[in-house]
Parts: C-alpha cells; sequence; structure tokens
C-alpha cells in the first residue's frame, strides 16, 4: 500500500470518529489497557528485540525499556483517560446577534494528528488513548530502535479496534525508514498537526522540513536555583529528585544555579548526588568548593558548553550566582522554555521567579520531575510544548481540539 493510500484510508477513518459516542470510546480505552496487560509477555519479548540492539549506556535505553510495571502504568493512565470528561462538542460561547442569527463556538477534533518520535514505545499508547478520547486519527512514525515494540503494541490496539467495529486505520503506524518521515513531513490535506517528539536533533529537523503546522515537544534543559533564602533540607531532596528519578526524561535537572551565599551548602546539597554518582559540571567557585569533599572521579570543572546541555544521564552541570537576577538571567540564556525551579522560603523572590521566567512550567519549591500530563490531572501527556503558540507544557485532551463555529438562522441575509 502507497503512503497516498494509508493517508487515505486515515482521513476515512478519522471522519468516522465523530459518529463514536463518549461511552463507546470510553468502553474502547478500556478493553486496549486490559489488553495491554494481558499481552505483556508477548510486547515485552518483542521490545527485548529492540534492547538487544541497544547499548544499554545510551541515554535511550531506559526511554525504550518496557517492563511489566511500566505496561500495567501505561494502562491505568489510559484507564484514567477514559474517566476524563471529552474534550469535544464543549461550549466555548454562544451569542444570538441582533439579526436574529445564533452562533456558538464548540470544540472540534483537529482531524489527523502526526506524531513522530524516537525511541519511546510508550507513546504508542499514549498518543492513541489521547487520541481517540479527543476524536483525532493518529499516524505514527517511531524510529528503527523500538519498532518491534511498536509494531506489538499496534498490533494489540487494532484488535480491539477490530473487535468492537472500529476502523482500525484511526491508528496508522509508518515504517520506520527516512522516507516515511518525508511522506510524513509533507502530508499536506491529510494531516492536520505533526508532533514531534525526541532529541532537539529531530525537533529542529521537522520544524524546518515540515509543510503542515507543527507543535515543538521535548527538549527540556530545566534548571533550578537554590536561592540565598533556600531551605537546605528541602534543597537537597528537590535537587536530588529531579536530577536521578529518571535521568532520560525531558523534566530532569540539568543545571543547579545556586547563590554564592549559600556555596558552603553545596556539600550537603550535593550529598544525595554522590549516592547516585551523579557527574559534576562546576563552575570555578563551586568547584573550589567541592574540592575534596565530593568525589574526585565525579567532580569536574565547568566549560561554557556545561550549560545549556540535556545531559539525559548522571550528569549535571553547577552555576554559582551573585543575586536572583543574575540567576534568571542564565535560566533566559541557556534555558528551552520547558520546566525552571526555584527553592526559596522569601515569598518576593518566588513571585519574581514565577513572574518573570520564561517556560512553560515554573516552580517554587518543587522538583521538575512533575511536568508530566498524568501528574497534572490531564492523565497521560502527547508530548510537552516548549512554544507558546495554540499549545503550552503538557499537552492532553484539551490541546488536541481546535474549535468551530456553528452559526444558526431562520433565513437571514446580508444588506
Amino acid at each position: 500500500m502507497t503512503y497516498h493510500e494509508q493517508f487515505e484510508k486515515a482521513l476515512t477513518a478519522s471522519r468516522s470518529l465523530n459518529l463514536l459516542t463518549v461511552s463507546k470510546i470510553n468502553e474502547v480505552l478500556n478493553k486496549i489497557a486490559d489488553s495491554a496487560v494481558r499481552s505483556s509477555d508477548f510486547i515485552l519479548r518483542e521490545n527485548q528485540k529492540d534492547l538487544a540492539r541497544m547499548d544499554d549506556q545510551d541515554p535511550k535505553f531506559d526511554r525504550l525499556q518496557l517492563t511489566s510495571e511500566r505496561i500495567k502504568s501505561i494502562a491505568a493512565e489510559m484507564r484514567n483517560v477514559a474517566l476524563l470528561p471529552s474534550p469535544v462538542g464543549r461550549v466555548l460561547s454562544e451569542n444570538i446577534r441582533p439579526n436574529g442569527l445564533k452562533i456558538t463556538k464548540i470544540t472540534v477534533p483537529f482531524g489527523i494528528i502526526g506524531i513522530i518520535y524516537e525511541a519511546r514505545p510508550n507513546v504508542t499508547f499514549d498518543v492513541f488513548s489521547l487520541c481517540l478520547k479527543s476524536g483525532n486519527a493518529c499516524i505514527l512514525k517511531g524510529g528503527s530502535d523500538a519498532s518491534a515494540s511498536n509494531l506489538s503494541i499496534v498490533s494489540v490496539i487494532h484488535n480491539v479496534l477490530e473487535m468492537n467495529g472500529i476502523d482500525p486505520c484511526v491508528l496508522t503506524l509508518l515504517p520506520p525508514g527516512r522516507e516515511a518521515t518525508t511522506e510524513l513531513l509533507n502530508a499536506r490535506g491529510y494531516v492536520d498537526l505533526l508532533i514531534p517528539r525526541g532529541s532537539q536533533g529531530l525537533i529542529d529537523y521537522v520544524r524546518q522540513n515540515a509543510t503542515i503546522p507543527v507543535i515543538e515537544t521535548g527538549a527540556g534543559i530545566c534548571h533550578t536555583y537554590f536561592d540565598e533564602f533556600g531551605d537546605i533540607s528541602k534543597g537537597a531532596l528537590i535537587v536530588n529528585n529531579a536530577k536521578t528519578r529518571r535521568v532520560s526524561v525531558c523534566n530532569a535537572l540539568d543545571c543547579l544555579i545556586i547563590h554564592s551565599s549559600r556555596l558552603s551548602d553545596l556539600k550537603e546539597i550535593a550529598k544525595l548526588l554522590q549516592k547516585s554518582e551523579v557527574e559534576l559540571f562546576a563552575d570555578q567557585e563551586a568547584f573550589h568548593v567541592l574540592f575534596g569533599k565530593y568525589p574526585e572521579h565525579l567532580l569536574n570543572q565547568a566549560t561554557e558548553g556545561s550549560f545549556g546541555t540535556e545531559f539525559l544521564s548522571y550528569k549535571m552541570a553547577v552555576k554559582t550566582v551573585a543575586s536572583i537576577e543574575e540567576a534568571m538571567a542564565h535560566i533566559a540564556k541557556f534555558g528551552s522554555k520547558h520546566s525552571e525551579a526555584i527553592i526559596s522560603e522569601n515569598k518576593y523572590n518566588c513571585d519574581l521567579f514565577l513572574k518573570v521566567v520564561d517556560a512553560s512550567a515554573v516552580y517554587v519549591n518543587a522538583s521538575t520531575a512533575f511536568t508530566d500530563g498524568g501528574q497534572f490531572g490531564l492523565g497521560a501527556e502527547i508530548g510537552i510544548s516548549t512554544q507558546k503558540l495554540h499549545a503550552r507544557g503538557p499537552m492532553a485532551l484539551e490541546e488536541l481540539t481546535s474549535y468551530k463555529w456553528l452559526v444558526e438562522g431562520t433565513g437571514q441575509i446580508r444588506s
């Protein structure tokens, strides 16, 4: 089947979604969640084929790896999506004009959403559940690193769809080769919105080459600023969690910024990081304080390239500043507008940070690890947008809708 034929089938299937009831969609999502858990052994065997081809030291290895617990968690997220109210058909505004025309603005699906992603097989489940719930068909282009995993997941989903009388073409998985990427980037007239999930290189490539609208997601260069008024016990736990909870995800901490007056506390803040063998790239002031107090093989002097780097591993930069203004300037220069945090007991500084820092999620005294659709109460997420047009931050059901105007008259004509 040609790409054109696949896109045509997806377009036809997307229109059929308009006829599904919310209760039917929720029923199918729960059945897919059940089937995913029942099919865990099959999915994990296929996932193992992909893992066997990847170096386990590769930062993408953790993202690629599925486990029984992760599949159960994915299934739980799908069930959560089923519990959420439908985002489609909500009345955003309604008014009757002086000439009697009734004008209503309602939410509607985009139609077809294309996703280009790398070694993240969980995305296959997440994207499908959110697209089905929001009335969208989806065309997925996964990477070759996860090809066996993605095929197994799609086969499980297709089986449930067919058993429930739903056109399986509401979910299309393209081959992992570059030709498929090129075709998807140019699928004008078929795909309404394209979302890349992966490295900055992937996102840049999609943005530069797509002929259809793109929402940028994924790249996270995250900072946490330990203010001169920061609480050391809170700070040590927050920094450690943000850095080590799961190092390969986009909300992981990449740079600790510390006020110069609190450098004496840096050893205490780094104590938990040492247990996880986090490699530090510290500027001159921080390096001087940590030298001899942090394992020598894990301590390096920072270079300019240490800042503005998304490490996706057990590595982290440390930057010393003399003021909150300097901290915010550093974030503005090196951040990716993903997630930024301040640790402080000073209300003025916290409010200033919240107001000035330009990012999709800004935190006070909490770990950036919470930037996640599930943690924000959105169910699963289709990505974390770092741009400002249409959607920003974790994108879930609401962000997968557009709107249209319904105009009802009784024979009015315009003079």
